[in-house]
């Protein structure tokens, strides 16, 4: 049975390996509260995932570290048990789906395992893990439903409450459920009234739809940028705890991830992965209660494939304004463009793209001008439609 005093030892048996990451107060991501981020994306290894991992290998027995151990993982948990295992001298081999960033996959490597690429999602390379555990004798350090990796884990509830006085809320990314399994039994021990959150990504919501449908339910498929959090099924461990302690689940968009990778970089100077950005997503865009509370979101990881960021930042840059499309149709006569570009930078937009067709319209002489712009926010972008329109520009919706 997971308890605090369990949580409490485990924190004990991780200080030689892990770094206690002190939280940061975050300015003008989430106004409408007092917002800090617990930065596990600066944890070694880059992810929460080495608190559970480190502790469940400090468990085990002699025999065991001989035998050596084996795990599954999208990336962040095989580089925790790599480094865990590493650095207690025993071997390990870890299975990853195909689809894993590359720098996850190296990183793996780096730390000291073998890899074994699996085709396929996170669950079908938890298969394949089992189906060599059985057949080579290894220990299986599961990612989330295993009751010392939940409580490693938790040793991020108890440094949050060490940190920080009067927390109204703490904010958890959700995969399999342990992070926020080992944190919501440890706060919930520590400060009852603190309500612990859960986000997952819209594109894989196993525990959000488990928890409405009140038992254990498997998706058929997963698809996020959020690929840390991307599992098919919660745990059965995990389902009960996260019952027992969460006070809510919410889901957020893609959009809304990119937004808050962006928000991270642009105000904090952080960089988070998908998986590690859902809960200052929640935050930003109100899924939970919090106008006028302290809060926390967990940071769970940074190991964002960099060939993958320049897509989120474009992408979050669209979501929150700052990049934009207008489809203008006109006559095609001169002066038309000049008109244009001096109404928008009159607006203080910045053009950053003119594309023009002939031919598309009902007019003969007509034509459309594709218009690229930077601008500061949704606000900003109807200030530059309306006074288009004003102009008797013709504007088509996209």
């Amino acid at each position: 049975m997971l308890t605090l005093d369990k949580i409490f030892q485990a924190s004990i048996a991780l200080k030689p390996i892990i770094r206690e990451t002190k939280l940061v107060r975050a300015n003008g991501i989430a106004p409408q509260c007092e917002l800090f981020l617990k930065p596990e994306n600066l944890q070694n290894t880059g992810s929460f995932k080495l608190r559970g991992s480190g502790y469940k290998i400090a468990n085990l027995s002699d025999e065991e570290k001989a035998r050596g151990v084996i795990a599954c993982s999208a990336g962040n948990h095989a580089q925790g048990v790599a480094l865990a295992a590493t650095k207690c001298g025993i071997s390990s081999l870890i299975c990853l789906p195909d689809s894993a960033p590359i720098s996850k996959v190296e990183a793996t490597k780096a730390y000291g395992a073998q890899v074994c690429l699996v085709n396929g999602c996170y669950d079908d390379a938890y298969r394949k893990a089992l189906e060599i555990r059985d057949e080579k004798g290894y220990t299986f350090v599961h990612p989330f439903d295993d009751e010392d990796v939940i409580a490693g884990q938790g040793t991020i509830g108890m440094e949050i409450l060490n940190d920080l006085e009067n927390v109204d809320a703490v904010i958890v990314p959700i995969g399999g459920g342990g992070l926020i399994s080992g944190i919501a039994c440890a706060v919930k021990a520590m400060s009852p009234r603190t309500k612990v959150y859960g986000v997952q990504a819209a594109g894989a919501p196993s525990m959000f739809n488990s928890v409405k449908a009140g038992k254990i339910e498997c998706l058929p498929g997963v698809s996020t940028i959020a690929d840390g959090i991307a599992v098919k099924q919660p745990g059965v461990n995990t389902f009960e705890l996260v019952n027992k302690y969460v006070d809510d689940i919410a889901l957020v968009t893609e959009d809304e991830i990119s937004a808050a990778i962006l928000a991270l970089i642009e105000k904090q100077k952080m960089i988070a992965e998908g998986a590690g950005a859902v809960s200052v997503a929640a935050a930003m865009h109100n899924k939970f209660d919090l106008a006028g509370k302290r809060v926390v979101s967990v940071i769970s990881g940074g190991n964002i494939d960099v060939t993958s960021l320049s897509r989120v930042i474009e992408r979050g840059l669209i979501k929150s304004g700052r990049s934009s499309q207008l489809i203008i149709e006109l006559t095609d006569k001169p002066g038309q463009l000049m008109e244009v570009s001096r109404i928008i930078a009159q607006c203080g937009g910045n053009v950053v793209a003119v594309h023009h067709e002939r031919g598309a319209t009902e007019s003969i002489n007509g034509c459309f001008l594709r218009i690229g712009m930077e601008t500061r926010n949704y606000e900003h972008v109807q200030e530059i439609t309306q006074a288009l329109r004003s102009a008797g520009f013709k504007l088509i919706e996209k």
